[in-house]
């Protein structure tokens, strides 16, 4: 997984003063997606993560100044910090996946000792789930047909799964 955050924008804000926002690039298994945070959602990260893995740096709270040098500081600073949690950590916590809007896979122990950065999702959201595609009611060929009718639909269905080869092209 590689991420960086090749940009940020100034948000204006009617309700509250104005923040900055960044923009996230996460590359996982050759596909690109962007997610934007504010650094307040960065801090509480932090808070979550110092909780079960050792944690890099974080920048500065506090920025005395919203100057375009200081706000460049502040999105080199959070990228290494993301870069050193992934570089630190040979398997990531679900909190920080959560975090990046990346997939987690049932496979790492790691992501579940450390919960899950949304605490309100349940357990059962993040575990892959089965539905079956196709379901009989009873076995068409070892029972005899409830009717002297055939049933062209489980027929169809049988020979596109059994017999594709025979399908017309």
């Amino acid at each position: 997984m590689e991420v960086s955050i090749p940009s940020f924008r100034y948000e204006e804000s009617d309700l509250e003063r104005g923040y900055t926002v960044f923009k996230i690039e996460v590359l996982m298994n050759g596909r690109k997606h962007f997610v934007e945070k504010r650094y307040s959602e960065f801090h509480a990260l932090h808070k979550k993560l110092k909780k079960c893995i050792k944690t890099p740096e974080i920048p500065s709270k506090h920025v005395r100044n919203w100057v375009p040098k200081v706000l460049e500081q502040r999105r080199q600073g959070l990228e290494m910090y993301l870069q050193a949690v992934i570089l630190e950590n040979e398997e990531l916590p679900k909190l920080f996946l959560d975090f990046l809007n990346v997939r987690h896979l049932p496979s790492l122990p790691k992501a579940e000792s450390c919960g899950s950065f949304d605490e309100t999702e349940s357990e059962e959201s993040s575990r892959l789930s089965h539905q079956p595609v196709l379901l009989f009611l009873r076995d068409p060929y070892v029972l005899p047909a409830a009717s002297d009718f055939p049933n062209v639909v489980i027929e169809g269905v049988l020979h596109g799964i059994f017999y594709p080869q025979l399908q017309p092209r």
